[in-house]
């Protein structure tokens, strides 16, 4: 039996990071393969922003990436992304201390607890706060640590573990795709495609309540299937050994304190702040992050924490970002590569020449299909941004798309396929806690990844409609 498991270990795909590092490999060879050109840039009168000029596309001399140029294009790109990294560490480091004061675990068992006799009420709730925690403030990887509180509540309410575990990652999957204000997603897409930061706003409001609600109902509906005959889940023989079964968390006392209600406070009005601060006055990565830093130290105090307690949740938080961090930074060095080479404004030419001349809806549903199999090699939302917003800008520019509309492509095709790539390390963890084979998760979510398609596709051809700026 071991020696099975442990074949069935190889023929799993390659760590996330191992992914992005053989694209830096590849990238350096196709720079000895691919023909090298450029494009000319203007600067748009209307943006104030530099532009390529479609016309302009013409051959130059061959410049191929050495193996010393692929060694230092890491750290090279570990220093461009220093502002991105930065910021990942420091929101890590918030969530840490606020989990560290124990007022989140008591948030949501006071709000579970109080909805028993009303089972299916959590789905919506617990589907809009983690909905809102991704689209607003990019959370993800903080929700693993609920999932064995959730999946431990909807076995005690009749549902089963796979309620339990897409209630926390549904949540943040709609919310990466809808991104109202994600950070890691959207702020820096929209950085590099040198438009004003958060703004068309509007769109991504409309795309997240579509796509929020489409979820709910489905999980709605088949926790209802659930509930009238247990045997119809698909972890039903599973769910009977789960070692959340035997936990009765309805019948515990749950204390909500008024340190944990003064912390919870601390953070909301936090985040106020952020989005007030974003609005008016155009906080970007380096305010933002200043703004979590208060909001760190102020939740930690607030919660209860020491000084040196605050220290080591926020080092453990911090940590728990690390790889997203290095994706960053490997990521970025294919970037680094490609410009090195002289490659990039190959590949954007080649590429527009599927799309051009297809009418404008169709080139926008076909960038969002592009992004979300990009998605399955990098899964790390800025990390792809990084690679591929430097290409996909100047193709927006050159078929006639709005950069705007190229960032939401963007962002649909990064967080439809969170759910679904087996490069993701947090899908595959989730699962693991939740003792779901990825087959069977893929036979549960196939009709409710495939409304999606069809949602962001229908929201990108109106904003070609529309010229959504």
């Amino acid at each position: 039996m071991e020696s099975k498991k442990q074949r069935k270990f190889k023929l799993k795909a390659p760590d996330a990071l191992a992914l992005i590092a053989i694209l830096v490999v590849i990238a350096a060879i196709s720079t000895y393969i691919l023909p090298t050109g450029a494009y000319d840039r203007i600067m748009d009168p209307v943006t104030e922003s530099e532009i390529v000029d479609p016309n302009s596309f013409h051959a130059i001399e061959r410049s191929p990436v050495s193996l010393a140029g692929v060694l230092q294009s890491i750290p090279r790109g570990l220093n461009e992304s220093a502002e991105i990294i930065n910021f990942l560490f420091i929101i890590g480091g918030t969530f840490g201390v606020l989990k560290g004061t124990g007022a989140l675990d008591a948030l949501l068992k006071f709000a579970l607890v109080k909805l028993k006799g009303r089972e299916r009420l959590v789905i919506p709730v617990v589907l809009l706060f983690w909905g809102l925690g991704g689209a607003i403030i990019g959370n993800f990887e903080e929700c693993l640590a609920f999932l064995p509180l959730q999946i431990t509540l909807c076995l005690a309410l009749g549902f089963d573990s796979i309620t339990g575990v897409a209630l926390g990652m549904l949540g943040v999957g709609v919310g990466y795709i809808g991104a109202i204000l994600n950070p890691f997603t959207v702020a820096t897409a929209q950085k590099i495609a040198d438009i004003e930061m958060f703004s068309g706003m509007y769109m991504r409001v409309i795309a997240f309540s579509i796509l929020l609600i489409t979820t709910i109902a489905y999980v709605y509906v088949y926790a209802g299937k659930i509930l009238k005959d247990p045997t119809k889940s698909l972890v039903y023989e599973s769910d009977k050994l789960s070692p959340y079964r035997e936990s009765d968390l309805l019948n515990q006392e749950v204390e909500f304190t008024g340190r944990h209600k003064l912390a919870i406070a601390t953070f909301i009005l936090g985040i106020v702040f952020l989005v007030y601060g974003v609005i008016e006055y155009g906080f970007y990565l380096t305010e933002i992050a200043g703004v979590f830093m208060a909001v760190t130290v102020l939740c930690g105090l607030a919660g209860g924490l020491s000084v040196n307690g605050i220290v080591d949740n926020f080092v453990k938080g911090a940590e728990n970002l690390l790889y997203p961090a290095l994706c960053v930074g490997f990521a970025r060095a294919i970037t680094v590569i490609m410009q090195d080479g002289n490659i990039l404004d190959v590949i954007v030419y080649y590429m527009s020449s599927l799309v051009i001349g297809l009418p404008l809806q169709l080139s926008a549903i076909g960038m969002f299909i592009l992004q979300s199999i990009i998605n399955i090699f990098i899964p790390s939302g800025t990390g792809q941004a990084v690679v591929s917003m430097p290409i996909m800008t100047p193709l927006a520019d050159v078929i006639g798309l709005t950069r705007q509309t190229a960032v939401l492509a963007f962002q649909f095709g990064d967080g439809i396929t969170n759910l679904v790539t087996p490069t993701a390390g947090d899908l595959m963890a989730a699962l693991a806690i939740g003792g779901i084979s990825y087959g069977k998760w893929m036979k549960w979510l196939w009709k409710l990844l495939l409304a999606w398609y069809v949602i962001c596709s229908l929201v990108l051809v109106v904003a070609t409609m529309i010229g959504y700026v």
